[in-house]
């Protein structure tokens, strides 16, 4: 690939211009290879950059270093970064529609160029731009390539300093998102690796910190959100839409499915999924490849949610009834490619919960199946589907399970919100056992729960301390009806 692309004159400016920007930041310095050092390998990797539509905007030529053949203890040693989680970017667009606060984006040129490394690493000279004085010099690095394990670390490391610098504050639980109050308006900024999204009430804020981004780091793209992390963002004045449209068309062509025929559901209502051992063996890699990019839809896909879990049971041997089922998925993707989450504008905050489950609903194990999704306000930003850990006797038993599940992701979003200066006491829990719902609030009952996982009963000290307030709700009103069945 890198020798058709010597052929290209696009391709030879492309790399041109990453050279330009090694120069540029100091990143090395060549010199000779010291004694008893082994020198890293480099590659260069080829992408076109494309648009919602699909069309080329950009070729972008990145030089990488072969990161797996360092050594612990010699080349890095810590690797952790921390990287925002999905709900957390969800969270963000929620809180940002209800309080009517226009959401940016900004992507950082070659980030990973601004992280310093304390560790002495050595790579060879990119393929095609050696030293011609010296072709057996290697480069010291200064500063994080782009395949280097403790490359994010050391990105997270500079930009985390930066900000804290000038007076954000770091996010107690979400270590990814920054804030910064300036009289009784705020600025939101979370990041992930190199990109960035940030709104605030105060439109002279986003502007200003536009301007100090820019004098610390080169921006390449800065405006409004609308493509993030795979999700396409519409921002209008009565809300927020979230899709993956875009993904969806790519999906389909990718598996050789656009001209199939779609179909109303996920699943079929009367066919289930189960083992098949005499069944016909099909690849393993192509239906892992489809269970992995359908999880990723599930990002503003929660209607695929619980039968994407499903499929996903069967990747150690899958058959051919497996692969119909997974197909049946795209099918329904074919008829309902624009379908996502609706974000309105509202000012309510206060947060709220559905939990449910099956009982025993997995042929192969008998274990039931937990369903959980949490809102703001109007807004859902978190949802589960899960097969529980432990075979339940009775269903105000896998009620009760599926619940504490539930309790544990209303908690952590209580934390968030704490960043958001939210805080959230008594959520509502809504189920629709009964007897799930006597087992939580009645501590008498323990000999009927005895048997039941220490780990599960926390959900007794949220509802005794206020975290949480538990409700029934009917069955034709639970939400969450859809994460288990």
């Amino acid at each position: 690939k890198y020798q058709e692309a010597l052929k290209d004159n696009n391709w030879v400016q492309a790399m041109q211009d990453e050279m330009l920007q090694f120069n540029k930041q100091q990143v090395w310095e060549i010199c000779p290879l010291p004694p008893n050092k082994q020198p890293i390998g480099t590659r260069w990797v080829f992408r076109n950059k494309q648009d919602e539509a699909g069309m080329i905007i950009k070729n972008k030529a990145r030089l990488v270093v072969q990161g797996y053949s360092q050594e612990e203890g010699i080349d890095y040693d810590e690797t952790f970064a921390p990287v925002a989680r999905l709900e957390a970017i969800r969270l963000f667009l929620a809180y940002a529609i209800s309080n009517k606060i226009k959401v940016y984006q900004m992507d950082v040129k070659s980030a990973f160029l601004y992280g310093k490394i304390k560790e002495e690493v050595y790579v060879c000279q990119p393929p095609g731009f050696e030293d011609p004085s010296h072709p057996e010099w290697v480069y010291k690095l200064d500063k994080a390539l782009y395949g280097l394990k403790q490359a994010p670390r050391a990105w997270y490391d500079t930009l985390s300093t930066f900000l804290l610098k000038n007076n954000f504050t770091r996010g107690a639980i979400d270590k990814t998102l920054f804030i910064k109050h300036v009289g009784n308006h705020v600025l939101l900024v979370q990041i992930y690796v190199d990109d960035i999204i940030f709104g605030s009430t105060n439109t002279k804020l986003c502007d200003e910190f536009k301007k100090l981004m820019q004098s610390k780091f080169e921006m390449s793209t800065m405006g409004e959100l609308q493509y993030f992390l795979g999700l396409q963002i519409k921002q209008q004045t009565n809300g927020t839409f979230i899709h993956q449209s875009k993904y969806v068309k790519e999906l389909l062509n990718k598996f050789s499915l656009q001209d199939c025929k779609s179909c109303s559901t996920p699943m079929t209502p009367t066919t289930q999924v189960e083992p098949d051992d005499q069944g016909k063996q099909v690849d393993q890699t192509m239906y892992r490849c489809m269970i992995g990019s359908l999880l990723y839809l599930t990002a503003s896909r929660p209607d695929i949610m619980f039968s994407t879990c499903v499929c996903a049971r069967y990747q150690s041997a899958p058959r051919e009834s497996h692969l119909i089922a997974v197909k049946r998925i795209f099918r329904y993707l074919k008829g309902t490619p624009t379908l996502g989450i609706w974000y309105p504008a509202s000012s309510n905050t206060k947060l709220s919960a559905f939990s449910d489950s099956d009982y025993a609903g997995c042929k192969m194990t008998r274990k039931s199946t937990s369903g959980g999704c949490q809102f703001l306000g109007n807004c859902l930003v978190s949802w589960q589907s899960k097969k529980q850990t432990s075979v339940a006797t009775s269903t105000a038993e896998a009620e009760y399970i599926a619940a504490a599940s539930c309790t544990s992701q209303i908690q952590w979003l209580q934390y968030q919100l704490l960043d958001y200066g939210i805080k959230e006491t008594k959520t509502p829990l809504l189920v629709d056992s009964k007897s799930a719902i006597s087992i939580i609030q009645n501590p008498v009952q323990f000999s009927k729960t005895k048997h039941i996982e220490i780990r599960y009963h926390f959900i007794r000290d949220c509802y005794e301390k206020g975290k949480i307030e538990v409700k029934h709700v009917a069955t034709a009103n639970q939400i969450a009806d859809i994460f288990t069945k």
